[in-house]
């Protein structure tokens, strides 16, 4: 179990809950933590209720495949939502992260190509560097979700403070919008 502070300063614990079928009905499975495989709880998830804290939803397990960012909040058919071809089939919690937020994002592979450094969110690395797309990083503080198309939209990626030289082994995704995952989304 992971605690984390909530807006009002009380300790609370990261929870969500699945349901089988949409609408929450069906069988359920209350998850306080990461979990790498769902399959031995529920044979399918279409609906979930997140009552605390943000997560990364991945539709395989052992946090393969696509992420998908969810905050608190009902998602009676998150499927149709987020566009989802494939129910949910592991999950982490995203800590809660207090301080200054700062990436330094690079053009290409390796750290190479042009350089910015980011402390808030960007819409568009094109209109605000004029960077076609962002291949390479260093989270030095903070959590990041960070988007193949402009606007946040398409793909997303979690990113956590440490060096991401390239970005082929993630799909060959290129990013092209960023937005720091902040405390008041808890």
């Amino acid at each position: 179990m992971k605690g984390i502070k909530t807006k009002t300063n009380k300790p609370c614990i990261t929870s969500v809950t699945f349901y089988e079928e949409r609408n929450f009905q069906g069988r359920s499975y209350e998850c306080m933590g990461d979990c790498a495989d769902m399959s031995s709880y529920l044979s399918r998830c279409h609906s979930c209720r997140v009552e605390s804290g943000c997560w990364m939803m991945y539709d395989h397990p052992n946090y393969m495949g696509n992420q998908y960012f969810f905050k608190m909040g009902d998602y009676a058919d998150y499927m149709s939502m987020f566009g989802m071809s494939n129910w949910i089939r592991s999950c982490r919690t995203i800590p809660l992260y207090r301080g200054s937020y700062k990436m330094r994002i690079y053009e290409r592979e390796n750290f190479g190509g042009q350089m910015y450094d980011m402390m808030d969110d960007c819409d568009s690395i094109m209109d605000r560097y004029r960077m076609s797309h962002c291949q390479s990083c260093h989270v030095m503080d903070g959590h990041w979700l960070m988007y193949e198309q402009p606007h946040y939209r398409g793909k997303m990626w979690w990113f956590r403070p440490g060096e991401y030289r390239n970005f082929s082994n993630m799909g060959g995704m290129r990013f092209m919008s960023m937005r720091r995952i902040m405390d008041s989304w808890y």
